[in-house]
């Protein structure tokens, strides 16, 4: 593979992690460092997935899994504050609460889905990807992609629609 190739196959794509990248590491600015280094390590590499069928899933999962690695090593915890900040356009000091509440209400329940439903979830509710898109990502069949995304939601709701009756004594 050469400059070219790589530049429009491969590098095209730190546009498109960078929000699973940030939302892994917690801020942009490790995010961006991140980047570099997988597009460094996959330059290395260039040679060895020339022929890859999916270049565009290769490259999202050395990214994930060089994010979950520096995760690990730094015994840092996955922050997923940045998908849920700035949901409402409200001023009220107790609607920031209130919303800084669900945010964490909602960041334990997504911590209890097995690992397949969380990634498709923030793939496609947060980062916005298409079906057809995680599918070739995750090399998933899009109808198990879609299954997994609404097993997830289900279970949000239902956790949600739990804490919230219970606050309010109806169970």
């Amino acid at each position: 593979m050469n400059t070219n190739d790589f530049k429009t196959k491969v590098f095209s794509l730190s546009e498109k992690i960078f929000p699973m990248c940030a939302r892994l590491l917690g801020n942009a600015t490790q995010a961006e460092d991140a980047i570099q280094e997988i597009m460094l390590k996959l330059w290395k590499k260039r040679r060895q997935f020339e022929n890859h069928p999916n270049i565009e899933g290769y490259v999202f999962l050395t990214a994930r899994n060089y994010c979950l690695d520096k995760l690990k090593k730094n015994r840092l915890k996955i922050v997923q504050d940045a998908p849920f900040q700035n949901i409402s356009g409200t001023n009220s000091q107790q609607d920031a609460m209130e919303l800084q509440e669900l945010n964490e209400i909602v960041k334990k329940i997504l911590k209890q889905l097995p690992e397949q439903q969380r990634d498709v979830l923030m793939l496609r509710d947060i980062d916005g990807y298409e079906y057809s898109e995680i599918s070739e990502l995750l090399n998933l069949k899009i109808e198990h992609v879609r299954v997994l995304a609404a097993r997830a939601r289900k279970h949000v709701g239902l956790e949600l629609e739990k804490t919230y009756c219970y606050e309010r004594g109806q169970y």
